[in-house]
C-alpha cells in the first residue's frame, strides 16, 4: 500500500466518487510545491497506486488536489468548489490517509487510519 492514501465519498449521493483527478505534492525548501505522483480515482473512490509500495518520504509539508469540477460536470451538478487543496505535515514514516467527503457546495477531510 501506498504510504498515503485517499478516498473520496461523495456526501450528496452517498457513494464512492469515481475519476476524481488528484495530485499530491511536495514543498521544497524554497517555498515551491513539487509534483511526486498524480492519479484519478477508481469505481471505489481511491487511488490504490498512488505512490509505489517502497516509497518513504522524508517529513515535510505536503498537498494533496483534488480536481473537483470536471466531476461535478459529468454529473450535471453545479460545482462551488472547482479545485480543493489540503496541505497536511507527515512527521513520521508512518501511513497517512487523507480523506475527502465531498458535496457540490461543501467538503470535509480528517487525518484517517
Amino acid at each position: 500500500m501506498s504510504q498515503i492514501t485517499t478516498h473520496i465519498l461523495d456526501t450528496s449521493l452517498g457513494k464512492p466518487a469515481a475519476d476524481v483527478r488528484l495530485k499530491l505534492a511536495q514543498k521544497t525548501a524554497d517555498g515551491y510545491w513539487h509534483t511526486l505522483a498524480e492519479g484519478t480515482t477508481n469505481a471505489d473512490g481511491r487511488v490504490a497506486d498512488l505512490l509505489s509500495k517502497d516509497t518513504v518520504l522524508p517529513t515535510g509539508m505536503y498537498k494533496m488536489t483534488f480536481y473537483t469540477e470536471g466531476y461535478f460536470t459529468a454529473q450535471n451538478c453545479p460545482c462551488f468548489y472547482p479545485v480543493i487543496e489540503i496541505q497536511f505535515n507527515l512527521s513520521d514514516n508512518s501511513h497517512y490517509h487523507i480523506p475527502l467527503l465531498l458535496s457540490p457546495f461543501g467538503y470535509s477531510t480528517y487525518r484517517g487510519s
